[in-house]
């Protein structure tokens, strides 16, 4: 089992490796990104797109996130991103 701190910075490793990333992502595979950043970042803001039909996609991706924790979404996210992108 990962430390907390090593937990955090293999997870902030991933995210960049993912903003890094130049293929397309499928949208699924986003929203599932995007909800468990959202969790495991503590980030209570509302969606921000311009689009009400994004929001709505964001937001029902975090409904479906809801009960983990910071720590399982940061494992989620993780493994999302090993399993769909690449081993890291």
């Amino acid at each position: 089992m990962k430390t907390d701190q090593n937990l955090e910075d293999t997870f902030f490793k991933t995210v960049d490796f993912v903003n890094n990333f130049t293929d397309p992502l499928p949208a699924d595979l986003l929203l599932k990104l995007y909800a468990f950043y959202k969790i495991a970042s503590e980030n209570k803001a509302d969606p921000g797109s311009k689009t009400p039909l994004i929001n709505a996609f964001k937001a029902n991706a975090l409904i479906q996130a809801k009960n983990l924790s910071k720590k399982q979404a940061m494992e989620s996210y993780i493994a999302l991103v090993n399993k769909e992108l690449k081993e890291i």
